[in-house]
């Protein structure tokens, strides 16, 4: 026997004797919202890898800035929420509210100091270097009379400067909203003033380009020309601000128009509770003072800033069209081999009817085109008069896309189009509301789901009358039917015409738009009567195929893992032997390597060129491999309150498609990160295998072979 299976053997008899852990023990549990900071915390060391391409860590400077805005308008507030009503609402991981914002807030301190320094003494110098300025209008060696004719003409006429003084109380500040705030003295009286205007992005684009690649902060200009907005009045000093509200709010399902209470909702969004607030670090610390307590806010909400505000602008500075040598090689999808009708007319409309009809497809975004696979699929079953109906979820969907059209297209025709519209999609419901209508306008049944539930399942429905009977064609996705999102997002799409997987998925249609509580699905796994349930099941039905000694294996790949009865069942396969590899790109609250406890699991995010959205569950016990793949992350929302759905992926040569990407993913050396039994993360040093690069080869040796053969 060798040296390593005389050590497997001793782990597990040691295991097999130790007593059983507490699985609910805190310790076991990493906190969510701090595991969502390290998520975002890879983001940002992405801007301070020196090999990438500058653009690339200007745009992921920017994304990092976002991404902190949506965790503080939903989960920050959220917390604060509950400190507010003295809800002493403990997560697996044991930490009080109050407790969770300290921690957040030293975190992100500390990530914002490092991204104003990685910003202001490596990016921007480089850009500098490479001929792209950003720069004060002092720096930018524009005419003097050029900057004040732009203002003058561009900028001027939208500002409204907003005393502050007797009888006029401090304005409301809009959330994110990026305001001047100054301070002033009337010359007649030596009294001080103080004035709030507001730098209007919204409008006008946070950089002016003064000259060509050399661009000035909008707030810059407007405070060179401050006298122009207070004439006759002396600035003694401006600083900048920014104000972060609450923008989650809960919708009554019970409401009789639920369309008109999310727009009332959406009005109201702008008014939440303020739940973080930026300041300039050079302000005067007494005017940041009475600025604290006109916002009526304490220190925990406060953020100091280094350098400019809102940085999410950036993504302007990274859309400059020069410069392909400071990006990645540019990609554009191809067509999936399964879909060329014709190798020799890479343009020739495939019959994706025949093709579907001939076996299951897996199609792989971004490698693989969305244009060809799931739009073309809808825009066909438009225009061929034997489809009877067309159905499909929205959640989120982008104005590039031809599908709603295509829909509004299929109800003017008479068809039965239906469109399960979830207009709670938060940040999406003001275009989700104007696709409503649209659809409503033309016809379409448009319905909002299950009332209590958001509808996230990804699922498109083709009825199509052949030889006297109807087939159904069923295309379901890990990811949203959002055009431009399918060129970042890395998601798969299924297409099939198992009559078994057709009549769940029409079924789970029939209940969205109606009355009904399904029975347990045969196929397809759908949350949240059957999906926690019969994942649970596969785990222990793995265990049980380990203690019988055939070979086994667990792979997962999704976005966040969270869900308590999820992780325990994962801990207690650990515990019995079970091999578990886990690709989690977010939220992770199991904590992997724990003696006696998760010995056998190993955790590994990856961050890198694309956003890493798929779904994968697959199960190995002996000669038996079962998949998964659909909308559902493993976390109390998807499972819970949502309406998902999962596939199998029953096929052999698509099973070895999904695996091959999961190894892909998991032995990724250059954009991948791996959990430590400390709940730290650390980046693996290797760089020699990037699965974004490798996936891209595969797509075009794929297709090189597809149109050799």
């Amino acid at each position: 026997m060798t040296d390593q299976a005389v050590q497997s053997e001793a782990r597990e008899g040691a295991v097999a004797t130790a007593p059983a852990p507490d699985l609910d023990d805190p310790s076991l549990y990493v906190n969510r919202e701090l595991s969502w900071l390290d998520f975002n915390d890879r983001v940002l060391q992405l801007t301070e890898d020196e090999s990438l391409p500058l653009i690339e860590r200007l745009k992921f400077l920017s994304i990092f800035v976002t991404n902190l805005d949506d965790f503080f308008m939903v989960r920050v507030a959220g917390v604060h929420d509950q400190v507010d009503a003295r809800i002493d609402a403990r997560g697996p991981d044991g930490l009080s509210p109050p407790e969770v914002l300290q921690r957040v807030h030293a975190r992100v301190r500390e990530q914002d100091r490092r991204h104003a320094r990685q910003f202001s003494t490596a990016v921007r110098p480089e850009l500098r270097r490479q001929g792209i300025r950003i720069v004060g209008c002092e720096e930018s060696g524009a005419p003097a009379e050029t900057i004040e004719r732009h203002f003058r003409e561009q900028i001027f006429p939208v500002l409204t400067p907003l005393a502050v003084g007797a009888g006029r109380p401090f304005p409301y500040i809009s959330n994110l909203s990026l305001s001047l705030i100054v301070r002033l003295q009337d010359p007649d009286s030596d009294r001080d003033a103080f004035a709030r205007v507001k730098v209007p992005k919204e409008v006008l684009p946070r950089f002016v380009e003064i000259a060509e690649n050399t661009f000035i902060p909008l707030e810059d200009v407007i405070a060179r020309h401050l006298s122009a907005l207070f004439p006759g009045m002396k600035i003694v000093s401006h600083d900048l601000f920014r104000v972060t509200r609450d923008a989650d709010f809960e919708v009554s399902d019970e409401a009789d128009d639920l369309l008109q209470a999310v727009e009332d909702e959406l009005r109201r969004r702008r008014f939440g509770e303020v739940v973080r607030v930026e300041l300039s670090a050079s302000m005067d610390p007494a005017l940041r003072t009475r600025l604290l307590e006109w916002l009526d806010v304490d220190e925990i909400q406060v953020y100091d800033v280094e350098g400019l505000l809102d940085l999410g602008d950036l993504m302007q500075i990274a859309a400059i069209k020069e410069r392909p040598d400071l990006r990645f090689a540019g990609w554009t999808p191809v067509t999936q081999p399964g879909l060329v009708t014709d190798p020799g007319d890479r343009d020739a409309q495939p019959d994706l009817f025949a093709m579907m009809r001939s076996g299951d497809l897996l199609v792989h975004y971004p490698y693989q085109s969305f244009t060809t696979s799931v739009e073309r699929l809808v825009k066909q079953a438009v225009d061929d008069a034997n489809v009877l109906a067309i159905k499909m979820t929205v959640y989120r969907t982008s104005d590039d896309s031809t599908l709603v059209p295509s829909l509004i297209a299929a109800a003017e025709m008479g068809k039965q189009a239906v469109c399960m519209v979830e207009l709670k999609a938060r940040f999406d419901e003001r275009s989700n509301i104007h696709w409503s209508r649209a659809l409503e306008e033309a016809g379409a049944h448009v319905v909002h789901g299950i009332p209590g539930l958001k509808t996230h399942a990804k699922a498109i429905l083709v009825v199509r009358r052949e030889r006297g009977t109807v087939r159904n064609y069923v295309m379901i996705g890990t990811g949203n039917f959002h055009a431009k999102n399918a060129r970042l997002y890395e998601d798969f799409g299924f297409f099939t015409t198992d009559p078994g997987i057709g009549e769940e998925v029409a079924n789970l249609f029939n209940t969205l738009t109606g009355y009904g509580h399904p029975d347990s699905q045969r196929q397809t796994l759908v949350a949240p009567t059957w999906l926690r349930e019969p994942m649970i099941e596969q785990i222990e039905a793995t265990i049980r195929a380990h203690e019988a000694g055939r070979p086994t294996r667990i792979t997962m790949k999704m976005n966040s893992l969270v869900d308590a009865a999820m992780i325990q069942a994962l801990y207690r396969a650990s515990r019995a032997g079970v091999p578990i590899e886990l690709n989690v790109r977010g939220i992770c609250c199991l904590v992997p390597g724990l003696p006696g406890v998760s010995d056998t699991i190993e955790v590994v995010s990856v961050v890198g060129r694309f956003l890493e959205h798929s779904r994968i569950y697959s199960f190995h016990r002996g000669d038996e491999h079962v998949y998964y793949i659909g909308s559902a992350d493993l976390m109390p929302r998807n499972l819970d309150t949502r309406v998902e759905l999962l596939v199998p992926v029953q096929r052999p040569e698509l099973q070895a498609e999904l695996q091959d990407t999961l190894e892909r993913c998991l032995h990724d050396d250059t954009y991948a990160w791996t959990l430590g039994s400390d709940g730290a993360w650390t980046r693996r040093p290797g760089r020699t295998r990037a699965v974004h690069a490798e996936l891209m080869e595969r797509t075009l040796a794929w297709a090189a072979a597809s149109a050799a053969g």
